[in-house]
């Protein structure tokens, strides 16, 4: 009996291994969820990972253009949903750019239809929509915008904030709009949202926050005011190899 339980826990464990690493870089996943929407996902092992840039084409093997670079490649999970696609069966692939000026490309691959979306999802008007485009979960403490689905609420998607995000060097980069007549305000919380630091009267636009400002890696929350107003509440990913 011992050894057929340890015979089935290693079974499931080489499954979920296995699932893991279908979209696991260079691999990665590319759905057509319906209403002109494809999400593209993966997730990130390489500890040494400088850029991660996402291309689409007519073709399989040329004419490949960058749609977007990725603004933390560290990120262990991520993903982009493209809109702007001119039809559902172009190909995509990932541009990888390593340590050293190493680099690689992904295979590419077309969409394949997501099977959770039903048809009537997909007809649905691209401004109402009724079914859950997942792009990155988000850990349990997380308060952050939902998507319903005929009025009931789903599960919640990470959408990385184009204020305040990692960059490649690891450090907290801040990029707010260029407006004079503007006074903001940030705050940092833990995972357990206990308030780090606040940075107030903010007379800089953009900048850099060192990472020995957060002691450890892991998720950190933030919130960003002007004049008092919450105008945005979203998170960031420290990795651990700082």
């Amino acid at each position: 009996m011992k050894r057929l339980t340890l015979f089935l826990a290693l079974v499931i464990l080489a499954e979920s291994n296995a699932l893991l690493a279908q979209d696991t870089l260079p691999r990665f996943s590319v759905k057509n969820v319906g209403a002109n929407r494809i999400v593209i996902g993966w997730f990130n092992h390489f500890d040494a990972i400088r850029q991660i840039s996402i291309q689409r084409s007519f073709d399989s093997t040329k004419n490949f253009k960058s749609i977007l670079t990725v603004a933390d490649p560290t990120t262990p999970e991520n993903g982009y949903v493209d809109t702007k696609a001119s039809n559902d069966r172009m190909f995509y692939r990932l541009y990888i750019m390593l340590d050293k000026g190493v680099y690689l490309f992904s295979d590419s691959k077309r969409p394949v239809l997501d099977t959770v979306v039903t048809k009537k999802a997909a007809m649905s008007k691209p401004d109402n929509p009724i079914f859950q485009v997942p792009v990155i979960p988000v850990d349990s403490s997380y308060t952050g915008p939902t998507v319903t689905t005929n009025n009931r609420p789903k599960a919640e998607v990470w959408v990385p904030s184009k204020h305040v995000f990692t960059y490649r060097d690891g450090n907290i980069t801040i990029l707010l709009p260029d407006d004079a007549d503007k006074k903001y305000s940030l705050k940092f919380y833990n995972s357990d949202d206990e308030m780090i630091f606040e940075l107030k009267e903010i007379k800089e636009r953009s900048f850099k926050i060192d990472k020995a400002n957060f002691y450890r890696a892991g998720w950190f929350h933030f919130e960003l005011y002007d004049s008092g107003e919450l105008i945005e509440k979203n998170k960031f990913f420290l990795p651990k190899e700082f």
